[in-house]
């Protein structure tokens, strides 16, 4: 019976034409008509060629259904009212890329660049001799300056700066290396120096080391064989013929030492005498020899193998000196020539900063950018130029297209004796005024006063890292004399200004209202050197300063220096940026 059943459905459904959805209910909206029996429409064969065969079924009336052929969604898939909102969104979709992409590319281009890490905070310079004893010697070391690294990341620095280490002589703060590649026994051992290195990379701490390629010690193997004419070291320093008479040498010239008398000294062993810039017992090498400069670039390799982050390049300026052996013409010309000892005495044109001398430090840096491939290691170049005034001390930042030292060290603060209000504005605005654009400024290595703090240098920190004002903000002065200097830190898309009030003179009572007109009556103070009075407010008519007191004030304004005609020759910046508070990004198209 049920097998009959069956047999009279399967006829039941052919006999309606043969159309079956798979299980699927049909589109209501088709019509079923009964065929005419004596029809062809009646073959199941028929049917089955009008819907999978050649022949493309008429859809004109009918809407799309669940499990239809590929066939026949193909045919609708063709039809405007699908083929236009596919195409709509498939172009929104790509103009949506497009955009984003513009977008990510424009914040990108706009954006100023990065500080690096040597630009991100402040370098702490430690004489290892004098820091830390670790084991009981009398003299600092190596293991010492890492027992104390957690105490130096409290202090918000961010790199270390030891100064020579190297095995050298006592003599001139251990300047006189007797070998590049060696830590002076009272320090520690190489292992030593690795593990401070692994230590301070694994405090998010950088380190950077002195270098002093312009000399090395007489007791230094290279000098010893130059002194015996052994091979390639004949040249590695500077020899000439001298006359040796009654004890007494005469030597090639009148150039100095820096220390004061000849530059010249006379060497038995090779019966000539040798040029030194500073004691007779660092003999300067010869930079004009290229095995010597190989010779510095293996070392300089030697340490950034090491995980040095950097160097400090010392008296870079007397890496060369004339060929010709010219004396050097007197500051006083009605003084007796043989009475002429103090360096000072000298114009130095023959014996510093020569033609040449910044190719070699180019050179330091080409070396030291091998090493800064590596995403995250870029390696710091310093280099110092004692006594150099402020034309060629800029000058060691390179050209436009040629990178030489990130920063010359900026030691002119340290060397004011009697720090004044016009003589600290004067040093810093030498400095901001002759600084190429886009280069970066320091402020050093400063003389400890009786009342300095240990919490107030944390909090000054922590404010710079802290504040864009003060990483990337404008500089405005808006007075100096005698006693006191003011200026501002502001920078646009932030309302708020930092006022900087400093006195070096005796007690001074301040008007800043005289010199910002729409400064609010009364603003906050954000820090002091006496800690009693952050948070206080004072009156901007009348602000009291004792001395030596400084002074962080903060107001808001919309009014920036910067942009007034007035003080556009008193504002300076490194690198142009804006803050958009709305992204929360900085960018330099301001």
């Amino acid at each position: 019976m049920a097998e009959d059943k069956g047999k009279r459905d399967s006829i039941g459904m052919s006999m309606k034409g043969g159309r079956t959805n798979n299980g699927f209910v049909q589109n209501e909206d088709i019509l079923e008509t009964d065929p005419d029996p004596g029809s062809p429409e009646d073959s199941p064969q028929h049917n089955a060629v009008d819907i999978f065969g050649p022949a493309e079924p008429d859809v004109k009336d009918v809407r799309p259904y669940a499990g239809m052929p590929k066939e026949v969604l193909f045919r609708f898939s063709g039809q405007a009212r699908y083929r236009v909102p596919r195409e709509i969104l498939f172009w929104l979709t790509v103009a949506s890329v497009l955009v984003l992409t513009g977008a990510t590319i424009g914040i990108i281009a706009i954006s100023p660049k990065c500080l690096d890490w040597w630009q991100a905070g402040p370098m702490y310079r430690i004489y290892p001799r004098s820091f830390k004893d670790s084991d009981k010697d009398g003299n600092g070391d190596l293991k010492g300056i890492q027992d104390k690294l957690d105490y130096i990341t409290t202090l918000n620095i961010k790199t270390l700066w030891i100064t020579s280490f190297y095995k050298s002589s006592l003599k001139d703060f251990r300047h006189g290396v007797e070998d590049f590649r060696e830590i002076d026994p009272i320090f520690g051992t190489m292992k030593n120096f690795e593990n401070l290195v692994a230590a301070i990379h694994d405090k998010g701490l950088k380190l950077i080391i002195d270098f002093i390629p312009n000399h090395t010690s007489d007791k230094h193997t290279w000098f010893q064989w130059s002194r015996n004419r052994t091979g390639k070291y004949t040249d590695y320093y500077i020899w000439h013929d001298c006359t040796r008479a009654n004890g007494k040498t005469i030597p090639p010239n009148n150039w100095l030492s820096v220390y004061g008398n000849s530059s010249w000294h006379f060497d038995e062993v090779r019966n000539q005498c040798y040029f030194h810039q500073f004691t007779k017992e660092q003999p300067d090498l010869n930079f004009r020899n290229p095995d010597v400069q190989e010779e510095i670039k293996e070392i300089i390799q030697f340490w950034l193998s090491k995980g040095v982050d950097g160097f400090s390049f010392d008296a870079v300026q007397f890496l060369l000196e004339a060929k010709h052996l010219r004396d050097e013409a007197q500051v006083n010309k009605n003084q007796i020539p043989d009475t002429v000892t103090h360096y000072s005495e000298l114009y130095h044109d023959f014996t510093t900063t020569q033609v040449g001398m910044h190719d070699i430090v180019r050179s330091f840096r080409q070396t030291m950018d091998q090493y800064s491939r590596e995403p995250g290691r870029y390696r710091f170049m310093g280099t110092e130029a004692h006594g150099e005034n402020i034309a060629k001390t800029m000058m060691y930042y390179g050209l436009p297209f040629i990178q030489e030292a990130d920063f010359p060290f900026n030691s002119y603060l340290g060397k004011l004796d009697m720090p004044s209000g016009n003589s600290v504005f004067e040093v810093i605005t030498s400095w901001m005024e002759n600084m190429p654009e886009g280069k970066w400024p320091n402020w050093m290595v400063q003389k400890t006063q009786p009342r300095s703090a240990l919490k107030l240098y944390q909090e000054l920190s922590l404010l710079h890292a802290n504040e864009l004002l003060l990483s990337r903000g404008w500089f405005c002065y808006l007075r100096n004399d005698n006693h006191s200097v003011v200026y501002t830190r502001e920078l646009d898309g932030i309302d708020r200004v930092f006022l900087m009030v400093l006195n070096f003179g005796d007690l001074s009572l301040l008007n800043l209202k005289e010199m910002i007109s729409d400064i609010p009556t009364r603003v906050r103070i954000r820090l002091s050197t006496n800690s009693a009075y952050k948070g206080r407010e004072v009156d901007t008519h009348a602000i009291t300063l004792d001395k030596g007191e400084g002074l962080i004030l903060e107001y808001n304004t919309r009014n920036l220096l910067h942009h007034q005609t007035a003080f556009q020759d008193r504002c300076f910046v490194s690198n142009r940026a804006c803050y958009s508070s709305v992204l929360n990004i900085l960018y330099s198209l301001c």
